[in-house]
């Protein structure tokens, strides 16, 4: 057998599955947001679109009722003063850092049903003061970015049965 006929027969391609290519399909957090869009979000790139394209204030309010959290908690966590929220119109779009927040608090919070079985049950743990959180109520430290890193590290320990 030559050398050209023993290669021919051999294909020069790789076999790797194609699924590990693909776009990996994101937690429908959106419907938090009110999705009064009709976007789909499908990978992280959506998600960043999504954050910079804003949402109006309605949008903003609806999550903050779908999540338990009064106006003074939501723009707490948002950085936004009370007063500044309330006299924006319902349909005016909130600056990008706010929406960005809003984006994290959904996935947060999608996060925890899933961790906790039940939004309800979710909800009750992230306002109820712990020890790891030196005697805060979770809900309290989501005014920063280290906040929200500690409460899904938190959310991995429980969902892995590891309590400190």
């Amino acid at each position: 057998m030559s050398y050209k006929t023993k290669h021919n027969d051999i294909k020069n391609e790789l076999q790797e599955p194609a699924v590990a290519y693909m776009a990996q399909p994101v937690v429908s957090f959106y419907s938090l947001l009110g999705n009064t869009k009709s976007v789909t979000v499908s990978n992280d790139f959506d998600i960043i679109k999504l954050a910079r394209q804003g949402f109006p204030k309605r949008v903003l309010l609806s999550l903050a009722k779908k999540i338990s959290l009064n106006i003074q908690e939501l723009s707490n966590i948002l950085h936004i003063s009370e007063r500044t929220l309330q006299r924006y119109d319902d349909d005016a779009i909130i600056k990008t850092e706010y929406a960005e927040k809003a984006v994290e608090l959904a996935r947060l919070y999608t996060r925890g049903e899933e961790v906790f079985g039940s939004m309800d049950k979710f909800k009750s743990w992230i306002k109820t003061p712990s020890r790891v959180f030196r005697g805060e109520a979770p809900v309290t430290i989501l005014d920063t970015s280290a906040g929200f890193d500690m409460v899904f590290k938190e959310l991995g320990r429980i969902e892995y049965g590891i309590f400190a």
